[in-house]
């Protein structure tokens, strides 16, 4: 039940988040609701450290898997923050799910590793279609529309590039250790941008932006991040990968009935497009090498095993 309750939580956090990264923005602007955001989440994952006993490491490879985290903190989340003046909520969810395709591809060309499949090939031909058709419904928006799809899909890439860096430093941390020492990091850097291109107290907020910056500092940002881990722990990664075809819909979905955001035919082909390249990575041109790994371990043990135990074989 613990489990169920905890994927629900996370499949609503990912689909509302874009929403509330919209509204944040509206009034104070958006270097002040993601630098709010931050300096939350640095006051509430103290305490969440505290309690699971988890010490903050400060060893070399300590220190660059923070800086690495705090590259998808401050530099990804800043672009993001950016696009959402731009393009409608429901769009950032679809298009930071290409980040698994973004990520497949940065493992091909940097770690070495050359697997491609048709299902593969295919999922990437499917996301490049869609993203087409979004960079389409995005020039009718104005220039600025098409600007905001690009650096969403920016974000992608540095939150990928992140993970890959991570996996390439090895420190072997606890995630909430790594999202704590990351936001140390970023914060400071966040508050010199904002002191920099703004630098004054905003003079208009509104409720739904000041309602948005304090739910994804409290719960986007650390409740989000222990059930969305915790997640990863007890269930098979397949079934975690779902939330990511989940909160997409429901995301469009959201952002049309609470902010009136449109959703035409190209769209929602786009959005679709890119939601089946998503599903073909993720769950097809596994099952293939998975038997052939399986065959060559029965031709193994059956190699092993005496005669008269070998299958098909009577005493």
């Amino acid at each position: 039940m613990r489990i169920a309750i905890a994927y629900l939580c996370v499949v609503l956090l990912w689909a509302t988040t874009p929403l509330a990264i919209k509204w944040s923005g509206e009034g104070p602007g958006f270097l002040f609701g993601v630098t709010g955001r931050m300096a939350i989440g640095v006051v509430c994952i103290g305490p969440v450290l505290l309690i699971m006993k988890q010490p903050l490491p400060w060893h070399g490879k300590a220190r660059l898997t923070y800086l690495a985290v705090a590259l998808q903190i401050y530099c990804s989340m800043i672009a993001v923050y950016w696009a959402a003046q731009f393009i409608p909520s429901g769009w950032i969810s679809v298009l930071f799910g290409l980040t698994p395709l973004i990520t497949a591809l940065l493992t091909r060309f940097w770690l070495g590793q050359r697997e491609l499949n048709f299902s593969k090939l295919l999922s990437y031909l499917l996301g490049i279609g869609g993203l087409s058709l979004m960079f389409g419904s995005a020039l009718t928006m104005g220039r600025n529309a098409a600007l905001g799809i690009a650096a969403v899909i920016l974000g992608a890439f540095l939150h990928s590039f992140s993970a890959l860096s991570i996996k390439r430093i090895g420190a072997n941390l606890p995630a909430l250790t790594q999202v704590a020492g990351g936001l140390l990091i970023a914060l400071p850097a966040y508050l010199l941008t904002w002191g920099i291109l703004d630098g004054e107290w905003p003079d208009r907020f509104t409720p739904a932006s000041i309602a948005s910056i304090v739910y994804l500092g409290m719960i986007a940002t650390t409740a989000g991040f222990v059930l969305y881990y915790y997640l990863l722990i007890q269930l098979p990664a397949a079934r975690v990968a779902l939330i990511t075809l989940i909160s997409p819909v429901l995301a469009l979905l959201l952002g049309h009935a609470a902010n009136r955001e449109p959703i035409t035919a190209d769209v929602l082909t786009g959005a679709l497009a890119i939601l089946a390249a998503l599903f073909l990575h993720e769950f097809t041109g596994r099952r293939g090498p998975a038997k052939a790994r399986y065959a060559a371990a029965e031709i193994r043990d059956s190699r092993r095993r005496p005669a008269d135990k070998r299958p098909g074989r009577y005493r």
